[in-house]
């Protein structure tokens, strides 16, 4: 699972010498794999089993990282490249903790500003694999021109990239690549791939292009899976440098806990080489959709459900939320009894119901990890796409199970609609408000459809039910926002309806209280 990145916060001190290859030498390797991306969960995850790999002797290979969003890249030139990966946890009852100086990042080039030297990097003859994390919408197809410099969107950088090692492999069979994108949307690997044929057409590049594309550039989808931030605050930062001993400032935070599962054949496993066949942390199948069936409902699609009224309540992190008494029952009991239920099973080992909650339980377990800072208000980034791709199936599977509302789903779903009830807008954007025992906190909402809310919630008053049930009818009939009409569920729109009226005129507490207590 991806976090939105924070803000790198830096606790500078003149006793301690920054990382780097001087006081840390690493070997170097040839570059075999391009990433477009340097967020946390790429340097947690990927680059790190990476990193792995290359100290067993299973791979000898280094990544080139391409930053696309800025053409800043100084934090990484005054590490010469350098990170450490902190792992903390709690893993099968043992307590975990593991340093790891990541070293595979041969070098970041900017796309703005060093295009070209990008594309030279293509003609490498041990490149073998591009991996990217963009955003959800970086997999978009956008109609443009791939020769700019650089074309705009990623999937334009990518198929740019590729036509250009195709020029200069003349098209030969064994220099095609693997790409495996790790963006978390459903069949990622064929996204890309259908905005990359769709560029090639609209740019004309040719048929043997296409051709090649087709045959020799392996699209895989694939699915990634461990919690990843940086230290919360300059505090935090300084207290896990004063026990590495160097300043680092790209300190990455993570569980022990990791899962990559990429769709493939042996073609693909035959190129990734840094996979260890023995270990369950990296899964080459031909079908990953157990896998992400499995993550997407039970971890995403609580997180979506639960972080709207952890939020409300004036929690801040997912571990505040485990260590409310109230909040946590809510947590479990949404999970396990309304969302482990409807997860599509086999009746295979390892993909059967019982290997779902078994899944459901380290869940739980990782949610409750105190060492990581997995802040609530990142999660809610663009909560209403996320509430569509991971919960509505869940929904409808539901009611085809029980016949019947689901309640704590129900509630989860008046909290999200609480929280997108933007007071003011400020600049284009809009603002929520909690009031708390000190006062009224602000926050942002990080949301496409947040003028959608606010628009709505003007005809609202909170002691007026009816004004309160045409909001949520409004909302839930809404096809174009949820793909269906949730106002035709049964009693779906009666329990949201309740529960957000309680909200609104009980508070937010007495309202999960009494919910939980049922």
């Amino acid at each position: 699972m991806t976090p939105a990145d924070q803000p790198s916060q830096t606790a500078s001190s003149p006793t301690m010498a920054q990382l780097n290859r001087t006081i840390h030498p690493a070997p170097e390797y040839p570059e075999k794999i391009l990433q477009f991306g340097t967020g946390v969960l790429l340097r947690g995850l990927p680059d790190y089993l990476v990193q792995k790999a290359n100290a067993e002797g299973r791979f000898n290979g280094s990544i080139v990282v391409v930053k696309s969003t800025d053409s800043q890249t100084d934090e990484f030139a005054r590490q010469d490249n350098l990170y450490t990966v902190v792992v903390r946890g709690i893993q099968q009852g043992q307590d975990v903790a593991e340093t790891t100086v990541v070293s595979v990042v041969s070098r970041v080039l900017a796309a703005q500003t060093q295009w070209q030297q990008i594309l030279t990097i293509a003609r490498n003859p041990n490149l073998q694999i591009i991996i990217s994390n963009t955003t959800e919408v970086g997999l978009d197809y956008v109609e443009e021109s791939i020769f700019q410099n650089p074309p705009q969107s990623f999937p334009g950088k990518l198929t740019a990239f590729l036509y250009e090692r195709f020029r200069s492999v003349g098209g030969a069979k064994g220099k095609g690549l693997v790409v495996i994108p790790t963006e978390l949307v459903t069949d990622n690997g064929l996204k890309l791939r259908g905005a990359v044929e769709k560029l090639a057409q609209f740019n004309e590049l040719g048929k043997l292009f296409t051709k090649w594309l087709k045959f020799h550039v392996r699209f895989c989808n694939s699915l990634v899976d461990r919690i990843v931030t940086r230290p919360a605050d300059a505090e935090a930062q300084q207290k896990l440098q004063q026990e590495l001993g160097y300043e680092d400032e790209l300190l990455t935070l993570t569980e022990p806990y990791h899962l990559w599962a990429i769709e493939g054949d042996d073609r693909v496993k035959q190129t990734l080489t840094f996979v260890d066949p023995a270990s369950p942390a990296i899964i080459i199948d031909e079908d990953i959709l157990f896998y992400r069936e499995r993550k997407l409902r039970v971890l995403n699609g609580t997180h979506t459900f639960a972080t709207p009224m952890g939020y409300l309540l004036g929690l801040e992190t997912v571990a505040d939320e485990m260590q409310h008494p109230i909040m946590s029952r809510f947590v479990e009991r949404l999970m396990l009894e309304e969302i482990v239920p409807t997860v599509p099973a086999y009746e295979t080992p390892g993909m059967d119901k019982a290997a779902i909650r078994q899944f459901a339980n380290d869940v739980l377990d990782r949610f409750r990890n105190p060492h990581l800072d997995h802040l609530l208000l990142n999660i809610s980034l663009q909560q209403s796409a996320k509430m569509q791709a991971r919960n509505v199936a869940t929904l409808q599977r539901y009611y085809e199970q029980f016949k019947a509302a689901p309640p704590f789903m129900a509630l989860g779903f008046a909290a999200y609609l609480l929280f997108m009830k933007g007071v003011r807008e400020e600049g284009g954007r809009y603002v929520g408000e909690i009031a708390t025992g000190g006062g009224v906190i602000t926050y942002p909402i990080r949301d496409e459809k947040a003028k959608y809310f606010y628009d709505r919630w003007q005809s609202v008053t909170p002691t007026d039910t009816a004004t309160v049930r045409q909001l949520v009818v409004s909302v839930c009939a809404d096809n174009e926002l949820w793909g269906i009409d949730l106002s035709v569920l049964p009693d779906f729109v009666d329990r949201v309806t309740e529960q957000l009226g309680s909200l609104l005129t009980e508070g937010v507490e007495p309202t999960l209280a009494k919910a939980v207590q049922s």
